[in-house]
């Protein structure tokens, strides 16, 4: 394992522009599910078609905000994990130029990294489905987690639905045209905590190679690109993460000393 940091802090070290890609695996240690692990996953118990698409929001709203309560609340408490901070450091350091997160929990931004990209989205604002009206989710969070108050628009009346994308929803233009900007610049791209099996995110590392970026997974579990990146870390990001950023900064730190 020692190894493996070494080999990734020294790729991140030496990259003219290197970017992250972050999925839900990142926020896991902070105590919030993923979609899919068995007998933890958000969709253990729920079918997504029935109760994660926009039409659905539409006609069973109550359902909907029934469904996403216990995670909004668990990402209202949750705190950055290691994870997080490392990524942090590392933006903040100059060494990641850009964090692209699928994550909809604002922990990267919590730990102290600006300008994230979230391409599916936020917890904490909502946007009545009326008049179009953008709201902090502060002003309707104390109701919304202790009781079944579905929030409602205070200009119109209409349901403020969170800005995350749901299940048939475009992803923000300006976000994923961002994403792919920073990746189709990029040098290294590091994949932490993603399964990759999400379009059209699971196609940013395609871009990455196709104008032979080095490309990192740090995974827990398999993606469709394990074969073919050129470091696989098969590890706890909580414990991975923050070993590689160490790593690349003492390296950073030598070079400049040297020059």
């Amino acid at each position: 394992m020692d190894e493996l940091i070494q080999r990734a802090a020294q790729l991140l070290a030496q990259a003219r522009q290197a970017v992250a890609l972050t999925g839900a695996g990142l926020s896991t240690p902070s105590g919030i599910p993923d979609f899919r692990s068995q007998d933890t996953g958000l969709w253990e118990n729920y079918d997504p078609m029935e109760i994660a698409t926009f039409q659905a929001f539409r006609r069973r709203p109550v359902e909907f905000f029934n469904w996403i309560r216990p995670l909004a609340r668990r990402m209202f408490m949750a705190q950055p994990n290691a994870a997080h901070l490392a990524l942090a450091e590392l933006k903040n350091a100059g060494v990641v130029k850009h964090i692209i997160t699928q994550n909809i929990d604002g922990l990267q931004q919590r730990a102290g990294a600006s300008d994230v990209i979230e391409l599916h989205g936020d917890i904490y604002t909502g946007t009545c489905v009326n008049c179009y009206a953008i709201f902090h989710s502060r002003q309707f969070q104390a109701e919304f987690i202790e009781s079944d108050y579905v929030p409602h628009c205070p200009e119109c009346g209409g349901i403020i639905k969170p800005n995350v994308i749901l299940f048939g929803e475009a992803l923000p233009v300006r976000a994923l045209m961002a994403a792919k900007r920073a990746v189709a610049e990029c040098d290294v791209l590091l994949i932490a905590g993603s399964s990759l099996e999400v379009a059209p995110a699971s196609d940013l590392p395609m871009l990455a190679r196709s104008h032979q970026a080095r490309v990192i997974i740090i995974n827990q579990g398999s993606t469709y690109l394990d074969d073919f990146c050129d470091l696989l870390i098969q590890f706890d990001v909580a414990l991975a993460l923050p070993a590689i950023a160490a790593a690349c900064l003492r390296r950073r730190i030598q070079s400049d000393q040297t020059t």
